[in-house]
């Protein structure tokens, strides 16, 4: 699986805090190995249920949760729910799945995770996606959500609380959206759109303001439950 750009890491010196959410412990050891040897990422805290992610980011505050989307009490999807519920400035969510295939997977990310990391993936690219979702200009495994989103996608032409925001969007954020859905980042999509990265960070927002959505992953999941962008495509 691969991303749409390169993010830049500790641009700024600042550390990453990370909060592993695992029912196996050899997981999360594995984990916070490879996480601890960056200098830029460190992990704050460990919880082995969905039932203690409430607390554990509370008395952590996170940016990033890698969260197990199997779990035997309160699973990833209910407790990526309960957190994104919690108003407030919730941390980015990576789920985390054996199967790339996994139905839990499509329901998490509905339920506003950011992006999923299958448990066999290599090292550097666990790294890289916990930067992505921070830095928030590019969609974390955009060929991934794609295949995900031809299998679920209903092809209705619907959108938030039953609008056609198609309509709604100019022809620029369009574009824009349609950018977004291969993974390009903002530097990216300001290069083929010949615009400035300030321009295409305006454009973005207005995207995510018209389609109600959190975040990249969701306006793109939208779009293609909406009819608006063709899995296929």
């Amino acid at each position: 699986m691969a991303h749409g750009g390169v993010i830049a890491a500790n641009v700024r010196g600042v550390t990453t805090k990370v909060l592993l959410v695992d029912d196996e412990r050899l997981i999360r050891a594995g984990l916070a190995a490879i996480i601890n040897a960056e200098p830029d990422l460190t992990v704050v805290g460990e919880a082995a249920d969905g039932a203690e992610v409430p607390d554990a980011v509370a008395r952590t505050r996170p940016d990033v949760v890698l969260m197990d989307v199997r779990m035997p009490r309160l699973d990833g999807i209910q407790a990526t729910r309960g957190l994104l519920a919690g108003g407030g400035d919730p941390p980015k969510i990576i789920v985390v799945t054996t199967f790339e295939n996994d139905e839990y997977v499509y329901d998490a990310l509905k339920a506003g995770a950011d992006g999923f990391l299958l448990k066999r993936t290599r090292p550097e690219e666990i790294l890289q996606a916990i930067r992505t979702v921070v830095h928030g200009e590019s969609l974390l495994f955009p060929s991934a959500i794609r295949a995900l989103a031809a299998e679920h996608a209903p092809g209705g032409a619907g959108g938030p609380d039953g609008a056609d925001w198609h309509g709604r969007l100019t022809e620029r954020e369009a574009d824009v959206l349609r950018l977004m859905a291969r993974g390009r980042s903002n530097a990216e999509i300001a290069g083929e759109l010949f615009v400035s990265p300030q321009t295409v960070k305006t454009h973005v927002g207005n995207v995510l303001a018209k389609l109600q959505a959190r975040d990249r992953t969701q306006a793109v999941i939208l779009a293609y439950e909406t009819g608006f962008i063709s899995p296929g495509a």
